[in-house]
């Protein structure tokens, strides 16, 4: 991962995909989720890398612009970040997962990070940590209202409710759930689960309350907190995706021309020869295929951008290579780089393409697509 204090982003010699990092953006994205959570403090969800853009990037930028709560999906990535982000709440939404060995505790106990506990296998674990200890220790309960993943069924939040002594060797900093629907607003499991929320957290000690992610913020006041998580809203995923997106993109893709040729009418391109020129045509190879989390099955689908003008994708997604027509475009040339992720062509809509899910583009994208944060000059 570079970082180019100044003047244009800095690639390294040889770099044949980069994906720009745009710190103002998820910044400005924070800041304004923040400014719509009526209820408080907004957490910065830090998982998968920051959702495919470097986590190493993203959390201190955050923390210096004042986050102070960080969650990751697993131990290994807190304990990464932690160094970064001294001071901050920084949470693991795993937990301390099944049967916790001592060194797990051991763990989150020395590097100050909060597990979220959503068995009570979980909380009896860390409780006796805490007792061995001789000190609360901090963690966070997950309450299942209807996702059916993580977090204490209603049977296990039964048996916690007749008997919460384990909770009383805790620092229980929050209580959280996780919405199902929240990105469709007039879906009626978000009410469900807010009633389901706020009956479960009667019946426990009382904690702050962590109830929206992303999209959560965006379904008003009744869903305000104590914490709300953001999430793919950082980095400009669209969190209300039937209406225009009110956040802005945080990063943008790009690959270079490796080499360009021309071709005759009837010749293939690619492997199986899936795509052939119904005319003469200049065809471009871009340095980035499935190898680098770029779709397989965007052939044939799609466009780069060169000036902001399109230019098809043709023949099949190779290992390392991606060819496009670049007929009408004699700009285009070897060393060129093209946008594939950005304004033009933004995650929802390759998602789109493809029948899935924008987290799913951008968390897929690989290690050898070098990461470079826009200097200021640039944002």
């Amino acid at each position: 991962m570079i970082s180019s204090p100044m003047g244009s982003p800095r690639v390294p010699p040889g770099a044949s995909a980069v994906l720009e990092i745009d710190q103002a953006a998820i910044i400005a994205n924070w800041r304004d989720l923040l400014a719509r959570h009526a209820g408080g403090a907004v957490a910065a969800v830090v998982k998968a890398d920051a959702y495919g853009l470097g986590a190493a990037l993203v959390a201190p930028a955050l923390f210096a612009a004042g986050c102070r709560h960080f969650f990751t999906a697993h131990l290994g990535e807190a304990l990464a970040l932690r160094p970064s982000i001294p001071g901050a709440m920084l949470a693991v939404l795993g937990g301390l997962g099944p049967a916790p060995g001592a060194d797990v505790i051991e763990a989150f106990v020395h590097h100050d990070l909060v597990p979220v506990l959503g068995t009570l296998a979980e909380i009896t674990a860390f409780a006796a940590a805490a007792g061995r200890l001789g000190r609360r220790l901090p963690a966070i309960l997950h309450i299942d209202t209807g996702m059916a993943r993580l977090g204490l069924d209603e049977a296990e939040l039964d048996r916690l409710a007749q008997a919460p002594e384990p909770l009383q060797n805790l620092d229980l900093r929050f209580v959280m759930t996780h919405l199902v629907a929240a990105e469709t607003a007039e879906d009626p499991l978000n009410a469900a689960q807010r009633q389901r929320f706020a009956q479960a957290c009667a019946r426990l000690p009382p904690a702050k309350r962590s109830l929206a992610n992303s999209s959560g913020i965006f379904l008003g006041p009744a869903f305000a907190s104590d914490l709300a998580r953001a999430g793919a809203a950082l980095y400009g995923i669209n969190p209300t995706p039937h209406a225009v997106n009110p956040m802005r993109l945080a990063f943008r893709l790009r690959a270079r021309v490796l080499q360009v040729r021309d071709v005759p009418a009837g010749a293939p391109v690619g492997y199986n020869a899936t795509w052939r020129a119904a005319r003469p045509s200049r065809i471009a190879t871009l340095g980035i295929g499935y190898a680098d989390g770029w779709p397989f099955r965007l052939a044939g689908r799609g466009s780069a951008f060169f000036d902001g003008t399109p230019v098809p994708l043709v023949g099949r997604v190779s290992m390392d290579l991606t060819t496009c027509d670049i007929t009408g475009h004699p700009a285009i040339g070897s060393g060129s780089w093209l946008e594939l992720i950005g304004p033009a062509m933004p995650p929802e809509r390759i998602a789109a393409l493809l029948d899935t899910s924008p987290y799913e583009i951008l968390t897929g994208l690989g290690a050898r697509i070098v990461r470079v944060v826009l200097p200021a000059a640039a944002l």
